[in-house]
């Protein structure tokens, strides 16, 4: 059940209610909104009276079916702007570019990575160390150690660093190595996972599930919204059809279909999408001409010899040019990137 109050409610007449609902056996989370306030109950609302709480001084309204709010337009009107480590990321702020390897494989070869992905125009360096493969004997990734490394990567290129955690048991590790936290897309529905996150203040990269629909990914949003973290970007990654062509569908129009309904920030990864680095180039400016606003793009400095992901993964070369073409698709549009 969600309850719509007024911000101007007296703040005792509100605690007032708070706490006669808790008494009535229910969860009560209070959270500012832009226009309004908003009350979620969220164990045992079924069972309370509507009406009673409707002639409660200061309530607007109340909604018994629990959908996503947090996330929702009509809760914040203004795009919300996410600080990753003094990169931001929505509203009108320049394109965020995060590029990197799949998969950390050493050290030497991520910080050299690094060096060059930050030349080329990147603002984030992204790498896996925790790696959910579809096959268990495919490359795992490097653990604890490939974190480390990537950490010190990005400390040497000055970049913050992004990086998929698979494990509520990790949060620790990952707060204290990484500036934001990747959901994967096998992971958009662990909601024990997303609950974690949502405890933590660092941001989160929520990846679009394989089959999900665009109200089951808001829905795994609202999961980290609800806990306390509003630091959350979605990433369109591409969706599962009948298509073979291409490793998945990229549906570009999940872009601005989430910019309606939504406030938060939305990035495109073409690399996934497309499966092969031949056609990341284009879906990138595509998704940057729907509005998207950033990228993650999979670069090697060898992709043919990469453990995982080679054949999706740009050259530093390639990826050169691709900042070069999006830089201008970005200023048709109204956006920009950090020069």
């Amino acid at each position: 059940m969600i309850i719509t109050i007024e911000k101007s409610m007296d703040e005792r007449k509100r605690k007032e209610l708070i706490e006669n609902l808790e008494k009535k056996g229910v969860e009560v989370l209070y959270q500012e909104g832009f226009d309004y306030d908003v009350l979620l109950l969220t164990e045992n609302a079924g069972a309370m009276n509507e009406a009673d709480i409707r002639i409660v001084d200061g309530v607007i309204d109340v909604f018994s079916k629990m959908s996503y709010h947090l996330a929702s337009r009509e809760f914040k009107k203004d795009d919300t702007i996410v600080d990753v480590a003094g990169v931001l990321v929505g509203g009108n702020q320049p394109l965020a570019l995060i590029a990197g390897p799949c998969s950390v494989e050493n050290k030497e070869s991520i910080e050299e990575m690094a060096i060059q992905v930050r030349k080329a125009g990147a603002t984030m360096l992204r790498g896996g160390a925790f790696k959910p493969r579809t096959s268990p004997y495919a490359f795992q990734g490097l653990g604890k150690q490939g974190l480390l490394d990537l950490e010190e990567a990005g400390k040497k290129a000055n970049l913050p660093i992004v990086s998929e955690i698979v494990s509520e048991e990790d949060i620790d590790l990952f707060e204290n190595h990484v500036d934001m936290l990747q959901i994967g897309a096998r992971n958009m529905q662990n909601y024990s996972l997303l609950k974690a996150v949502g405890r933590s203040q660092k941001p989160v990269l929520l990846k679009r599930g394989l089959s999900a629909t665009v109200e089951e990914w808001i829905l795994a949003a609202e999961y980290i919204l609800k806990e306390g973290n509003p630091n959350v970007i979605f990433c369109e990654r591409g969706i599962r059809t009948f298509e073979k062509s291409t490793r998945s569908t990229l549906d570009l129009s999940s872009i601005p279909v989430l910019k309606e309904k939504t406030h938060l920030p939305v990035i495109v990864d073409p690399s996934h999408a497309a499966g092969n680095w031949r056609y990341v180039k284009s879906l990138s400016l595509a998704a940057v001409a729907c509005g998207a606003d950033g990228l993650i793009v999979e670069v090697h400095d060898h992709p043919q010899f990469a453990l995982s992901d080679g054949a999706q993964s740009l050259t530093i070369d390639h990826y050169q040019q691709l900042v070069e073409e999006v830089s201008k698709v970005a200023q048709a549009v109204g956006r920009n990137i950090v020069k």
